[in-house]
């Protein structure tokens, strides 16, 4: 039978002590209220001692949050203990987390404590606790870098006086998660009384295996797992909520886990995470970065129209993502672009979709990503026929402050290729001048027009121009992310056109 995985967030506790996170009474219990929709077994809502804003923000937890326990953190002090029992004195669920480093490292430079000393604190600390709620949970601090049988005598001591969940904290991120595993197990084989308590672990991501060494430790008998949304919290932060979760939702058959997470709402609660507290999600972050369930190699797109699991282990739709999608950029296919043109009603066939892939794939090399308005300005502009009398072969232009513009251009013409070089009153009026000695059109310009037809800095650029030859009117029109370029292209249209109307 399947065994459950608690989830204790700490989100709200160790997620706000990341650096530049500071979140008001209100921010703390919205991400509250949102935990609370997400289905975490237990919200750690802060440390209470630490200052009378984090005490306010524990208290307003407390007293809002009707379905989940709530937890306030406690050093194995009375005034630690006697604060956090009251700022959780109207919690549905209180749960007072106590702590004390196992560690000689920490006892001797931070604590100044003997391991006696330190047995006897976490002894009366749990006991006190209890006075207070009956979930009191132990944590032995830097419990991977402590001597095993200590660790094992620190947890029976708060076994023996009343806590219910023994927590193994991965303080600084240190171990590997065989070394973890191993001592998840030890601690299972040689601590009395454990098989009546939770064990608890708490991995931070120094050395990025916050994730796996959680997920190891459930495979030894840890029954919960303590994280943080987007794996926010001190140094390199926590193991990530949403990747735990996940992990476990998306291999319960192998693992014989499960949670009572929601897992549709962990898009909404990453999104509320980052947004209130300023951390960005990097876009190739598991899970919940943009990235996570879009395509843009050509093989993985003709996977992905083919069948969704070839490429995908986890439906968008399960975190609260609408769907996957096929992003076009420079490693796409032709299925993926054929495939996004049909999508936008667009149709091509033969040499002009040839045509029109080939300039997709010029465009994705200058600018990356492509959306549907550079797609259909591409379309647009191939299914225009016109004959081409001229061909833009290159171009070259100088120009700047107190500089004369200068344009050098290269056309195709029945005759070969033909070059020349104008002045001008800046780069486009310089290159048009230069095309004009090239085709020898007796032209004028009536009308010149630009827009932007997708968005950004690198958006593509339209240019449309108003041409007059010999008393006949011509349209011609140049795309390009680079402006000078589609007036070129533009103006070279024209001429085309006026060819044509000869």
């Amino acid at each position: 039978m399947a065994r459950k995985i608690y989830i204790f967030d700490t989100t709200l506790r160790d997620g706000e002590q990341a650096p530049g996170i500071h979140l008001s009474v209100k921010e703390k219990l919205e991400i509250a209220h949102q935990l609370e929709k997400l289905n975490v077994d237990v919200i750690e809502a802060g440390f209470p001692i630490s200052s009378a804003s984090e005490f306010e923000s524990v208290k307003e937890v407390a007293s809002n949050i009707r379905e989940r326990g709530v937890a306030a953190l406690a050093r194995a002090v009375k005034k630690d203990i006697d604060t956090a029992g009251q700022a959780l004195k109207s919690a549905f669920q209180p749960v007072i987390h106590t702590f004390i480093s196992s560690s000689d490292i920490h006892l001797e430079y931070q604590f100044k404590k003997t391991r006696d000393e330190a047995l006897e604190m976490a002894a009366d600390a749990v006991k006190r606790a209890r006075d207070y709620t009956d979930i009191v949970e132990f944590s032995a601090m830097d419990a991977t870098r402590s001597d095993r049988d200590f660790l094992c005598r620190l947890f029976e001591a708060a076994i023996k006086n009343g806590a219910r969940i023994i927590n193994v904290p991965d303080t600084v991120g240190y171990a590997i998660p065989g070394e973890f595993s191993a001592l998840i197990k030890y601690i299972s084989e040689n601590v009395h009384g454990i098989e009546d308590v939770i064990i608890s672990v708490h991995c931070h991501d120094d050395l990025g295996l916050a994730v796996a060494n959680s997920i190891m430790a459930v495979e030894q008998g840890a029954s919960q797992i303590e994280c943080a949304v987007n794996g926010i919290g001190e140094r390199a932060g926590n193991a990530s909520l949403e990747e735990a979760v996940m992990v476990i939702d998306t291999r319960k058959k192998d693992l014989d886990v499960y949670t009572d997470i929601k897992t549709e709402e962990i898009m909404n609660t990453s999104s509320l995470v980052r947004y209130l507290t300023g951390y960005l999600v990097p876009p190739n972050k598991a899970i919940v970065g943009k990235n996570a369930f879009i395509h843009e190699a050509g093989i993985h797109q003709d996977g992905m129209l083919k069948e969704r699991s070839t490429y995908e282990i986890i439906k968008p739709e399960d975190i609260g993502v609408k769907s996957s999608s096929l992003v076009l950029g420079k490693h796409s296919g032709r299925h993926a672009f054929v495939k996004r043109l049909e999508e936008l009603d667009l149709r091509l066939e033969g040499e002009d979709l040839e045509n029109a892939f080939n300039r997709f794939k010029a465009l994705a090399d200058k600018k990356g990503r492509i959306n549907d308005k550079d797609l259909k300005a591409i379309v647009e502009d191939e299914i225009r026929e016109v004959s081409q009398h001229f061909k833009l072969d290159f171009y070259q232009v100088i120009s700047g402050t107190n500089v004369k513009a200068t344009a050098t251009i290269g056309i195709e013409t029945g005759n070969g290729m033909q070059q020349a070089a104008a002045c001008g009153d800046g780069p486009v009026d310089a290159s048009f001048r230069a095309i004009d000695s090239i085709t020898g059109l007796n032209t004028q310009l009536v009308d010149y027009n630009i827009e932007a037809v997708s968005e950004g800095k690198d958006a593509i650029g339209s240019v449309r121009i108003t041409v007059s030859s010999e008393g006949k009117e011509v349209m011609g029109s140049g795309i390009s992310t680079d402006i000078v370029e589609a007036s070129i292209k533009a103006y070279v249209d024209a001429m085309n056109r006026i060819m044509e109307t000869s």
